[in-house]
């Protein structure tokens, strides 16, 4: 399962989303799920990227994840180094791996990794 994870900031265009999946999938190949908080997979403009490509989005818990990545901001607020990489790899299960470290848009509103997993999560 090839799952990509999408942080943001609460005043991150939708174009920003769609830019920083658009450069993860260039290196990583098409996700098949989109993942992040359940906060941000609540929010209509992250919904609105799911539907336009027919992606599942999975919130996932984030706590506690390591990752590739440390964002000292981010830990602070989610302890975990990047919510990108870690909803990715919460949501391939277990045995993911980060095969797209976390790409950040630039106007730094919105970031996006991929992780995979050889199985689906069940």
């Amino acid at each position: 399962m090839r799952v990509a994870g999408i942080g943001f900031r609460k005043g991150a265009p939708l174009d920003s989303l769609r830019v920083v999946l658009r450069a993860v999938e260039a290196q990583g190949g098409r996700a098949e799920a989109l993942a992040s908080l359940p906060e941000k997979a609540a929010d209509a403009r992250l919904q609105t990227l799911a539907a336009e490509r027919g992606l599942p989005l999975l919130p996932v818990a984030v706590a506690g994840q390591t990752t590739p990545t440390q964002s000292p901001r981010v830990m602070a607020l989610h302890a975990t180094g990047s919510v990108a990489e870690a909803a990715a790899l919460a949501a391939a299960g277990v045995g993911a791996k980060i095969t797209v470290a976390r790409i950040t848009a630039p106007d730094a509103t919105a970031t996006c990794a991929m992780a995979e997993t050889k199985e689906a999560k069940t």
